[in-house]
């Protein structure tokens, strides 16, 4: 009988827990929502504000962004889980070409808009402009990099930032960089050729001061 008694209380507590957290949720969202709803929700808005670049910024590894053929951030599960399975083999290649987490730093100067890359103990100087209320960014390197430009999205939470451009230009700067390094891989052509199968993805660097 107590073991019933038992039984009995903890599928009560269960059940009181559950709709409790049911309800919890539905709050966040209006009422009517469910857990699916709140990560497809929360899946495209983790990068939003705007960003005032100034100061020195460590390269915390390859940042990728989906998007949908409507435009705008790819706002589901299996766009994120995608996503975040791309950085981590970008990161696993570009890591055999020293390119690697916290072994760059971009430097940029809000006076006179000039910013400069390090990595591999080289300097790569050039100019940047930002634009549509700090939520793009174009670079412009120097004779060095053959004045390559590029130009992507400027985004930003929680303190840590990221630039993501369009494939063909993040793997052009990509192949210039280890190029100028004396690298010469095949990491980084399994990369161009891991990117080529992603038609609306964006491909740049997370950053962090």
């Amino acid at each position: 009988m107590k073991k019933l008694v038992c039984i009995i209380a903890l599928a009560g507590m269960f059940t009181v827990s559950a709709n409790a957290q049911s309800d919890l949720l539905g709050s966040l969202l209006g009422g009517n929502s469910t857990v699916s709803d709140i990560v497809s929700g929360l899946a495209g808005v983790v990068y939003s504000a705007p960003v005032s670049l100034n100061g020195t910024y460590t390269y915390d590894g390859i940042a990728v962004s989906a998007t949908s053929s409507e435009g705008g951030i790819l706002k589901n599960l299996a766009g994120t889980a995608a996503t975040s399975a791309l950085e981590t083999k970008a990161d696993e290649y570009l890591s055999k070409v020293g390119i690697k987490p916290g072994a760059a730093t971009f430097t940029f100067n809000s006076t006179d808009k000039t910013f400069t890359l390090n990595v591999g103990g080289i300097s790569l100087p050039g100019t940047y402009t930002v634009g549509d209320g700090e939520k793009t960014v174009s670079l412009v390197f120097g004779k060095k990099l053959q004045f390559f430009s590029m130009t992507g999205s400027l985004e930003s939470s929680l303190g840590n930032v990221k630039m993501v451009f369009p494939v063909n230009k993040a793997m052009g700067l990509i192949k210039k960089v280890t190029s100028v390094l004396g690298q010469s891989s095949s990491s980084v052509a399994s990369l161009a050729k891991l990117a080529d199968g992603y038609d609306n993805y964006r491909l740049g660097f997370k950053m962090s001061k």
